[in-house]
């Protein structure tokens, strides 16, 4: 399901807003989904991704949908800016250089595939996004990491590292699931 252009905006709005509220309290923008139409409403998953002067600066989000769409986008917004390991929590002086990309996932569905070769021959660059399981290990991909890493072998081997795998592992135990998002951004 797509989104409206107003439907859009008011999101990334939310996600601007609950940076802001979180550099002033702490906390995430607490949502009164009754100020929201049903499209904010739905349970759906998303990620927020902060990039700062093109530079990724923060991305978190959720792979299956658990919360309303509009109450998702606060939280993984402020995730994004506060609780990304990867990085120091923001702070004021940076967000005026805040690039925010929201994107909703579709629910992910399970690949069928026989090998590795045959995995990698489905893959649909720019346009998938994967999960990848095997036993505990876990990480995923979104459609955007495509623009970093173009070819399927890449993004697969790149994926397994992300997942704490070597990058030449395989194993018959793989599982890969495949989701698409809608993404925009400003």
């Amino acid at each position: 399901m797509s989104l409206s252009k107003a439907h859009q905006q008011r999101l990334l709005d939310i996600a601007k807003a609950s940076i802001q509220h979180g550099l002033r309290s702490g906390r995430p923008l607490p949502i009164n989904l009754d100020d929201f139409p049903p499209e904010l409403t739905e349970r759906r998953a998303t990620f927020v991704t902060l990039q700062k002067h093109r530079q990724l600066r923060g991305c978190i989000g959720m792979l299956e949908a658990t919360r309303p769409l509009a109450e998702d986008v606060a939280q993984n917004a402020f995730a994004a800016a506060f609780r990304d390991p990867r990085f120091p929590a923001l702070t004021a002086d940076e967000f005026s250089d805040l690039d925010i990309h929201v994107s909703i996932l579709s629910p992910a569905e399970p690949m069928a595939f026989t090998s590795e070769q045959d995995l990698i021959s489905q893959l649909q660059p720019g346009i998938d996004g994967l999960i990848l399981e095997e036993g505990r290990r876990r990480g995923t991909f979104l459609p955007s990491v495509w623009e970093s890493l173009p070819s399927p072998e890449q993004f697969l081997r790149h994926l397994k590292q992300k997942a704490g795998l070597p990058p030449d592992y395989w194993s018959d135990n793989i599982l890969i699931y495949r989701y698409r998002t809608e993404m925009f951004g400003a």
